[in-house]
């Protein structure tokens, strides 16, 4: 496997394998690009087949086309795993008394089950070789509540949740537990949504990401998922085996306002 030209030994993934879902594009490809960076082999897991592909053959690493929604393709996927990065999720907006109950379940089981059952296989690998980093990418939506999201909201919180006991219960096993916490983040999903407000009140783009989707941020810039991906691939290294249980906001003091 090549790692890429800005690989770093001293990162201390050299040796490890690290799985990643939705790790096709936004926050999970850049994801995927510095753990290998890093010196991980990388799984990529994705039910955008073409994309998994083409992150997995990127870096070297392997693809997996796999809907998290279906506990039992989850079941199929590798349990040898060091670093494990549940990122995969998906966003539905509508008012509680309106909310599909079949969308709200949908996202549960995406954004919560699949993320336990993953833990849940991982583990013991992890605990037999005294060593293990899961990352959980949350959002400011697991510290914060907005309108409109209630899948969403509910779904961050109990990511928020799961990762303090798998931390606690890690701990003496070597293992850490942390959520990443990003306000907007540059990619597509988000980019659509620009495009939508920006058509629907009649404003350019930026003004959109500063008065609406920045409103709360004292940093009126959305963050690179670059950004996001270089603090998982830290939460992995060898300065942040004391960091565990924490939720490490990476939002522009969204929620410090």
């Amino acid at each position: 496997m090549t790692s890429g030209p800005d690989h770093n030994p001293t990162d201390g993934l050299d040796g490890r394998t690290a799985l990643v879902t939705g790790g096709a594009g936004g926050i999970g490809r850049a994801c995927v690009r510095a753990l290998a960076a890093a010196g991980a082999k990388v799984h990529v897991v994705d039910r955008d087949g073409p994309g998994a592909e083409a992150a997995a053959a990127e870096v070297g690493g392997w693809a997996h086309v796999v809907d998290l929604a279906d506990a039992a393709a989850v079941e199929t996927l590798p349990t040898e795993v060091d670093v494990l990065v549940n990122n995969a999720g998906l966003q539905h907006v509508a008012a509680l008394h309106e909310f599909p109950p079949e969308r709200f379940a949908l996202i549960q089981q995406v954004m919560v089950t699949a993320p336990f059952l993953l833990i849940r296989r991982c583990l013991p690998h992890m605990y037999a070789r005294g060593w293990g980093r899961i990352v959980n990418i949350s959002s400011v939506h697991g510290l914060r509540a907005s309108a409109y999201k209630a899948a969403y909201v509910a779904a961050k919180h109990a990511l928020e949740g799961l990762s303090k006991v798998a931390a606690i219960e890690g701990a003496p096993h070597g293992v850490t537990s942390n959520c990443v916490s990003p306000g907007y983040v540059r990619t597509p999903l988000v980019q659509n949504q620009i495009d939508a407000q920006s058509r629907e009140h009649g404003i350019a783009a930026d003004e959109v990401v500063e008065r609406v989707l920045l409103d709360r941020a004292p940093i009126k810039r959305l963050i690179e998922p670059e950004d996001v991906a270089e603090l998982v691939r830290w939460l992995c290294g060898k300065n942040a085996g004391h960091l565990t249980g924490a939720s490490v906001p990476i939002d522009g003091g969204w929620t410090a306002n």
